[in-house]
Parts: C-alpha cells; sequence; structure tokens
C-alpha cells in the first residue's frame, strides 16, 4: 500500500513497510497470498484493484500494460474527470474479488498513466480544501435544519467534483443543499449515504479490546448481529458493553458463534430444576466448553458442578418419577466437589485472617514498648 509521501514513481511501491507519516497504508489491506505464482505474460490478469480515501475500492483495467506494483500512485478514468488512486492488489486474487463483488469485465474502466509529481501536486491542492468544504458544509446543513450528519468529503483530483459522505435514519430531501453547495464551491457535487458502521470506518479509532476498529481495518462486509449472539456465548446483555463505536452490536460478536453453536449441541436445555431428595437444584451457570453445569439448591449457597451426561441421566430419571439422592452419583463425590470449589475462598480467608492476627500482636508488642519508655515524673 502506498500513501501520499511514500507512494512516489522513484520507488516500487511503498518502502515504509506500513510505516508511513501521513497514515493509510494499514487501512483495509490485502496479503495477496498469490503474488509467487508465475502466470504466462498472455494468461495475465490486466485488471487491478485501487484504493482512494478511507479504503474504498474499485477495479481498473490496465490497458496499456503499465509496469505497476503494488502502492503505485495512478491515474484512473471517472465519470467526467480523472481520479488518483493507489494499487492495493493485483494479479489472480483480484479476479476473486471481482467474482465476490459482482463486478462484470465489461463494467470496468481504464487506468490512463502512472502519477506524475504534477498530478499529485494538482490533487494535494484538491485535498487541502476538504477540511474547510466540510465545516462550511455542516453550517449549511445546521442552517437548513437537515436531519443528517455529515462524516466525510472527498475531493476529485481534477478538483472539478467532491463526494459528501452522510449517514442519516431516514431519506433525507437534499435537493436546496445541493443547489446551495454548488454555487458556494464551484463544483460538482454528489450526496452519497453511509450506514454508521461504515461512518465508524471511516472515522477509525479503537476497539475495548484495544486494537484499531475491524470495520477500518480489515471488515468490508456488514453482517447482521442480533442479541441472539450474546445469549448463546453467555454474555451479559449490557447494551453499553455489546455494543460498539457505531452504536450497534459489535460484529465481533458473530465470529465465535459458530464455535459456540457446536458446543451448545452437546448441552441439554433445563427449563425446569432438576428433582433430587435432598431438594431441588436450579442451574447458575453453564461452562460450555468444559460440558459442566453448575447448580445450586434453594437451601445452600453453594454451587456444585455437574457433568453434562449426569444432568441429562437425572433429566430421564425425573421424568419417569425418579429422584436421585443428590446431583452427584453419592454424596461423598459431593462433599469432595464442594471442598474443593470452597477451597480457594477458605485459602483466601485464613491467609487474610493470619495477617490480621499478626497485626494485633504488632499493635500489643508496639504499646508495651510505648508504655515503658514513658519518662517518669519529677
Amino acid at each position: 500500500m502506498g500513501c501520499a509521501s511514500c507512494g512516489t514513481g522513484e520507488s516500487a511501491g511503498c518502502q515504509n513497510n506500513g510505516h508511513c507519516s501521513t497514515g493509510g497504508c494499514n487501512k483495509l489491506n490485502v496479503f495477496d497470498w498469490l503474488s509467487n505464482m508465475d502466470v504466462p505474460a498472455m494468461h495475465r490478469f490486466n485488471i487491478v484493484e485501487v484504493r482512494f480515501k478511507n479504503g474504498r475500492k474499485e477495479f481498473f483495467r490496465n490497458h496499456n500494460k503499465l509496469d505497476i506494483v503494488t502502492g503505485d500512485p495512478i491515474v484512473v478514468d471517472v465519470p467526467n474527470g480523472h481520479h488518483i488512486g493507489y494499487i492495493s492488489m493485483q494479479g489472480e486474487l483480484v479476479r476473486l474479488q471481482m467474482s465476490k463483488k459482482g463486478v462484470k469485465e465489461e463494467e470496468v474502466r481504464d487506468i490512463y498513466r502512472k502519477a506524475t509529481s504534477r498530478d499529485m501536486d494538482r490533487w494535494q491542492e484538491a485535498r487541502n480544501r476538504e477540511e474547510t468544504v466540510m465545516y462550511r458544509t455542516k453550517e449549511i446543513i445546521q442552517d437548513t435544519k437537515l436531519e443528517m450528519k455529515l462524516t466525510d468529503v472527498e475531493f476529485q483530483a481534477d478538483g472539478t467534483k467532491a463526494t459528501f459522505f452522510y449517514s442519516a435514519e431516514g431519506r433525507v430531501d437534499f435537493r436546496e443543499l445541493i443547489k446551495i453547495l454548488a454555487s458556494e464551491f464551484k463544483i460538482r457535487i454528489e450526496m452519497r449515504q453511509i450506514s454508521v458502521r461504515q461512518e465508524a470506518g471511516r472515522i477509525g479509532g479503537l476497539g475495548v479490546c484495544g486494537r484499531e476498529l475491524c470495520c477500518s481495518t480489515w471488515l468490508t462486509d456488514f453482517k447482521n448481529v442480533s442479541t441472539s449472539a450474546a445469549r448463546y456465548q453467555n454474555l451479559s446483555l449490557n447494551p453499553s458493553k455489546l455494543s460498539g463505536q457505531c452504536g450497534r452490536l459489535k460484529c465481533c460478536l458473530n465470529y465465535e458463534l459458530d464455535t459456540y453453536m457446536d458446543a451448545l449441541q452437546d448441552i441439554p436445555e433445563v427449563e425446569t430444576p432438576l428433582k433430587t431428595e435432598r431438594g431441588n437444584a436450579k442451574l447458575q451457570k453453564t461452562d460450555i466448553f468444559r460440558k459442566i453445569m453448575w447448580f445450586g439448591y434453594d437451601d445452600d449457597n453453594n454451587w456444585y458442578s455437574v457433568d453434562v451426561n449426569r444432568v441429562k441421566e437425572i433429566q430421564s430419571l425425573n421424568k419417569k418419577g425418579k429422584k436421585p439422592f443428590s446431583l452427584l452419583e453419592n454424596e461423598t463425590e459431593a462433599d469432595k466437589t464442594e471442598s474443593s470449589i470452597n477451597s480457594d475462598l477458605e485459602a483466601m480467608d485464613r491467609k487474610f485472617s493470619g495477617q490480621v492476627g499478626k497485626k494485633k500482636k504488632k499493635q500489643k508488642k508496639f504499646r508495651g514498648k510505648k508504655s515503658k519508655q514513658k519518662p517518669e515524673k519529677s
């Protein structure tokens, strides 16, 4: 990947290994695992993937057979003008990406040339206008009282067109806004609505895991996330903890969902308490991967770990009208389990009680020494 500071024509792509001063090299980058595959020139795929601002990607045809590498800035054909982007991927992986996204080869536009220093200077002048235009547009939106949130502005390299990215809850009638913007900035205007997830990806940030947001680094396809994914994983249904920076449920809730679903197939559903001669035992929590379920009696504060197979056995006995003596096979095993469960707490109690006793002894010794050292009255 390249950026405005390091992706020049003097070097073969970005030579900073992802540590560019302007950032952007690691944004939605792709590892080309087919780069070492030797393909004959006549069968080499001549379409490349090009990255634009904030990870937006499109496909372009290298019809002039230019000698380009990943990270090079190129001038591409866009409707009513030209734009500059960086080559993010080439080779057979591009063919796979096009089939995945449903892009037809006939719809792909051409690459004009490799970007020169003059092209880069003109593009930088256009980019310098983006911040002031965005602030001014926000003021106009506030004055016109439109219910929309402007996220980003992207100028075309030739400076004749600007794309305004915004998010909104519903449809927005921005025809009057376009007239005001076109007359004030003297450019062609394109309004593009994006979702709140895409907005978070464009802005970027850090997640609670300490890493960069998935949507701003590698995630491009946003799948539906429901609260059932949190239920299957025994997570607390706390909206503040389950929501990401976009305000929606975190995309990472779906990452391990299939693993949990496979593990839950062996876990029995406990809708009613287990009936034993010792009393009714209610389910407290479940360790899905260790296949252990924890139960507690109504008149007992302790929890007892029961194997999944034993739970199924007790349920089958209850259906027949029978009650086992306890949750485990014999009472001694239950006592061992109870002692093992509470052993850590008991050890901690003994440790702190011993420390408290030592402190009291030290205080008594100190008070005794202090009383002996009192001066005699004259």
